[in-house]
């Protein structure tokens, strides 16, 4: 009988025994979870990814965690460092000043381009993101599902846009935002009414298609979150 090597590990890292994903599939599917993890608050900022775990969880080697973890850096939501390892991108006053800034200018531009387009279906459902989060009544504990319908009304008031650059954009700025979001909730749990009335003001100028209108409300949503939060060192990493 042959003599049995130990099983160490094989040749690309992966733990033996565990079931192998294409490539292709495994990248994918890590960088989607790991992407919902840090968007919906269950990787909090600062908090360190290990490639190793993240390899035996999905069941794939260290090589598409490593791909993964450099695009989710190049989106913002992860530091990788030489020598270090990775961790979440940490709330830092410099960026929120920038995204928000951005956001301030670009998402103003796409509602009003998108507000003459939308049609009645697409409507309807921002009406229903609305009265979703108007349901709410005692928020605490529900903070991610206000967060991800908050997240839908706004994407989706833009649907009309027909420009796919600059929604790619935004929606890259809302990923990075997201932790930013959360904090202001925390801080600021009694504005949800405030942004549930701003929300109204947006929903009734995209009916009336008057975009010029929708786009005035969004920047002055934007700016207040922004003025906000920069007002509060202590939710910043020194």
């Amino acid at each position: 009988m042959a003599a049995q090597t130990p099983a160490l590990g094989t040749v690309d890292g992966s733990s033996p025994g565990t079931p192998r994903r294409a490539k292709g599939e495994s990248l994918g599917l890590v960088m989607r979870e790991l992407r919902e993890e840090i968007l919906d608050g269950r990787l909090h900022p600062g908090e360190r990814i290990r490639q190793h775990a993240v390899a035996l969880r999905f069941g794939t080697s260290r090589q598409p965690v490593r791909e993964a973890l450099r695009q989710l850096q190049n989106e913002g939501l992860v530091l990788v460092l030489p020598n270090v390892g990775a961790r979440v991108a940490r709330l830092d006053a410099a960026e929120l000043d920038e995204v928000y800034l951005l956001r301030q200018r670009l998402e103003p531009l796409a509602i009003e381009r998108s507000a003459p387009s939308l049609r009645d279906d697409q409507l309807a459902a921002l009406a229903a993101e609305a009265e979703a989060m108007e349901r709410f009544g005692e928020l605490r504990g529900r903070e991610a599902d206000w967060l991800s319908h908050d997240r839908a009304f706004h994407l989706g008031s833009f649907a009309g846009a027909g420009s796919p650059r600059l929604l790619g954009i935004v929606e890259s700025l809302w990923n990075v935002a997201e932790p930013y979001r959360r904090a202001y909730l925390g801080l600021h749990p009694e504005v949800v009414e405030l942004t549930l009335v701003e929300h109204r003001l947006l929903l009734e100028a995209l009916v009336r298609r008057d975009g010029e209108d929708a786009a005035r409300v969004l920047e002055l949503h934007i700016r207040r979150t922004r003025v906000s939060l920069a007002g509060h060192p202590e939710v910043f990493d020194s």
